[in-house]
């Protein structure tokens, strides 16, 4: 069993396929994950809200099981796990989410563009 902390971090990374969230320390140390598939989910149900939902309170439960009581979530990805995350998070008395945030990458020039046609 890790070292208990009471602060900590969730990541969470909502692709179209899956769902995927990594608890760390304050440090970055990874301490727990889980992800829609570990939790059972397979094929095309891997990528629902239910399975993102399940997966997310799975993660709360590891965190209580680690003693984190603060943490700072950080969201990642267009998928359905996005607003999964934060409806659970919400609604999850016993953990106190100071800062929530969204680190999706955004394209800022894109790729470049192709030759010109010769002739």
């Amino acid at each position: 069993m890790a070292k208990q902390t009471s602060q900590g971090r969730l990541y969470v990374q909502a692709t179209f396929n899956n769902t995927l969230v990594t608890i760390t320390s304050e440090k970055g140390k990874v301490l727990d994950w889980t992800s829609c598939g570990r939790m059972g989910f397979k094929g095309t149900r891997k990528s629902t809200p239910y399975a993102a939902t399940s997966t997310i309170q799975d993660a709360i439960g590891r965190i209580t099981n680690l003693g984190i009581k603060i943490l700072r979530v950080y969201i990642k990805g267009p998928g359905p796990g996005r607003d999964a995350a934060l409806r659970v998070l919400r609604g999850t008395p016993q953990i106190q989410v100071t800062m929530l945030s969204d680190v999706t990458p955004l394209p800022h020039n894109g790729p470049r563009p192709p030759k010109q046609k010769k002739g």
